[in-house]
């Protein structure tokens, strides 16, 4: 495995609005292509751990990360819940 990256670096979203985002692993052919994904500020935005969907839940700013499971690459977003 060599990184891993997501479709947004940011995004906006209204109180109780949902989003997921995509995990891309690199390279293609990658051995482990599990990763989890987490939430700075839960109370700001959720994310399930392995499907990347995003809820906020109250006004703010919160990063969700995606880590590989070897936790050697991570990759951000910033959600801002308005």
């Amino acid at each position: 495995m060599s990184g891993v990256s997501l479709n947004k670096t940011s995004t906006s979203l209204a109180v109780g609005g949902t989003e997921t985002l995509a995990a891309t692993i690199e390279p293609d052919d990658a051995d482990n292509k599990n990763i989890s994904f987490v939430s700075s500020d839960p109370s700001i935005a959720t994310v399930t751990p392995k499907q990347g969907k995003i809820t906020a839940v109250a006004v703010g700013t919160a990063t969700i990360t995606v880590a590989t499971e070897d936790g050697d690459f991570t990759a951000t977003c910033e959600v801002i819940v308005s």
